[in-house]
């Protein structure tokens, strides 16, 4: 009899526990429900893994480290150099995560609570730090928050689009957003970009309806607190008034 070694039970149990995280949400997976799809006992999943919060943090494990290394290389960069680099390879590292960074947007509200998420926090300060680049002022740092998240969340949202596709789509909307920033310290454009901004939030063509899977992201993340209605609608490319629709359509808590 072939004994199975180790590490490939532990891959083994990193991968169910991640389709089933995708699937049901971190909250809603149990070990037991691992544990069988895997034929295993429990006790097998806690020999590896003696609590499901370890689970989450060896399969973040990888993105965590891919974006403090992305950090370490771009930190000493001079700025507009620091700012293109880190951008790019943010970018990057969110598509080679999908599946990870689709799962902490699932269960974001639990994230929330465990040690992974502050991790996260803490790297996100840092990046936001390296955009704004030194003696930023506010408005520096509010554009940086923001180039941040444009680097972030569209891979959750447009998780059918093509990798290549939605690297250029999002490297292009974050450029713009930098771009404006310029115009604005010179005091001009800043202006012309906000009024354009509200006028496509108001303006025809936008869907008045949600697929299925858009109407659970917005419900997920309008739940969690992370993200305005504003923000919801303009990331899922629809209006105000759609969003508010199916938050209060059936189904919704």
């Amino acid at each position: 009899m072939t004994v199975e070694a180790p590490d490939d039970t532990r891959t083994r149990i990193l991968r169910v526990a991640l389709d089933l995280f995708s699937q049901h949400g971190y909250q809603r997976t149990s070990l037991r429900q691992i544990a069988e799809r895997l034929r295993l006992t429990k006790a097998a999943i806690l020999y590896h893994f003696p609590a499901k919060e370890d689970l989450l943090t060896a399969l973040t494990e990888p993105l965590l480290v891919d974006l403090e290394m992305l950090l370490d290389a771009t930190a000493a960069l001079p700025l507009p150099r620091a700012r293109e680099a880190l951008l790019a390879g943010w970018v990057d590292t969110m598509l080679t995560h999908r599946r990870s960074l689709g799962m902490l947007f699932h269960d974001i509200a639990m994230v929330s609570r465990g040690r992974t998420y502050h991790r996260l926090m803490q790297i996100a300060m840092r990046a936001n730090e390296i955009v704004a680049g030194p003696d930023a002022g506010r408005r520096e740092r509010v554009r940086a928050v923001q180039a941040i998240a444009m680097c972030s969340d569209p891979v959750v949202f447009f998780a059918d689009v093509p990798e290549e596709t939605l690297r250029a789509d999002m490297l292009d909307g974050v450029r713009r957003l930098l771009g404006d920033t310029g115009g604005a310290a010179a005091g001009d454009g800043a202006q012309p970009a906000t009024d354009a901004a509200r006028a496509a939030r108001r303006g025809p063509g936008r869907p008045r309806s949600m697929g299925p899977e858009q109407v659970r992201t917005a419900r997920r993340l309008h739940a969690a607190g992370t993200h305005s209605v504003d923000d919801i609608a303009a990331a899922l490319g629809v209006s105000r008034a759609t969003v508010y629709r199916h938050l209060d359509g059936p189904g919704a808590e």
